[in-house]
């Protein structure tokens, strides 16, 4: 379904720079268990030499067309295939590196009850509060994880979904 998509996005990352299409990051997953997501490549290479950064507003690592995949959100594309591996569902807590995961927890030490699920691609935290660009703004966005672990169902799940794509069709993504 997303081939389409996939392609031309792919050839756009290659003719706007010379680095890879694809992007591994190492996330924490369910028990904590790290796992390496993968997403479309929308920062410059090498964008984070000085250490885990979080985006920002106007952030200059991020590349021409990594403004318009972030805001459509079309850069969690390839996160389907950890859905495929079995290491993430398509809605669940957002799945974060350790060094952000350990700096919420000294805040909100109920973050580890995150981990007691499968990260998502899409969550509930990111489409009632959205990108975080600062650990206070991350334990905020944490409020809705836990509310969605604590009432997971179906019909919960269907509604995040929708609220998904009224975000990316909106392009509120960052």
């Amino acid at each position: 379904v997303t081939l389409p998509v996939t392609l031309f996005v792919a050839i756009r990352i290659k003719l706007t720079d010379a680095g890879p299409v694809f992007y591994m990051q190492e996330r924490l997953g369910q028990y904590g268990k790290p796992i390496f997501i993968y997403k479309f490549r929308s920062m410059y290479v090498n964008a984070e030499n000085n250490g885990p950064q979080l985006t920002t507003e106007n952030d200059t690592r991020i590349t021409a067309i990594g403004k318009t995949i972030r805001k459509y959100r079309i850069d969690e594309i390839p996160q389907f295939i950890n859905v495929l591996k079995g290491e993430m569902s398509i809605v669940g807590p957002r799945a974060e590196r350790k060094y952000y995961a350990d700096k919420i927890a000294g805040i909100a030490p109920h973050y580890r009850h995150v981990f007691r699920v499968q990260p998502g691609i899409t969550s509930l935290g990111m489409v009632k509060y959205g990108y975080a660009s600062t650990v206070d703004e991350m334990v905020k966005r944490l409020k809705y994880d836990i509310i969605y672990i604590e009432n997971m169902s179906i019909i919960l799940d269907f509604k995040i979904m929708v609220y998904t794509v009224l975000t990316v069709i909106n392009g509120r993504g960052k």
